[in-house]
């Protein structure tokens, strides 16, 4: 029964996403470039899956919390020396640990 859900779900995002890109693809791109046409949900799909090859989306968070746990490693195997110029370079880019201070 739990993969039934999970399938269903799954159906949905598909359907809804495919819809979105279609939406979005008719209103932008006709207007932008005269020579674009409009498309039908089928291609709307297509386009995102050769989005999803070209540009690898859809990753979900499990990439996010390898990377984000690989950092964490990172960080508690350095120096408070090598901590100290990393969250100085953090600064240069308007972030820091200590926001609320």
């Amino acid at each position: 029964m739990h993969w039934l859900l999970k399938l269903c779900c799954v159906a949905l995002c598909v359907a809804v996403l495919g819809g979105a890109v279609m939406l979005l693809w008719n209103w932008v791109m006709p207007p932008i470039f005269p020579g674009a046409a409009e498309i039908g949900f089928w291609r709307a799909l297509g386009l995102l899956v050769l989005c999803r090859i070209l540009f690898g989306g859809f990753r979900g968070h499990r990439g996010w919390h390898e990377k984000k746990r690989r950092m964490r490693a990172r960080w508690q195997a350095m120096t408070p020396e090598e901590r100290e110029r990393m969250e100085s370079r953090f600064c240069m880019f308007g972030r820091s640990r200590n926001n609320g201070e």
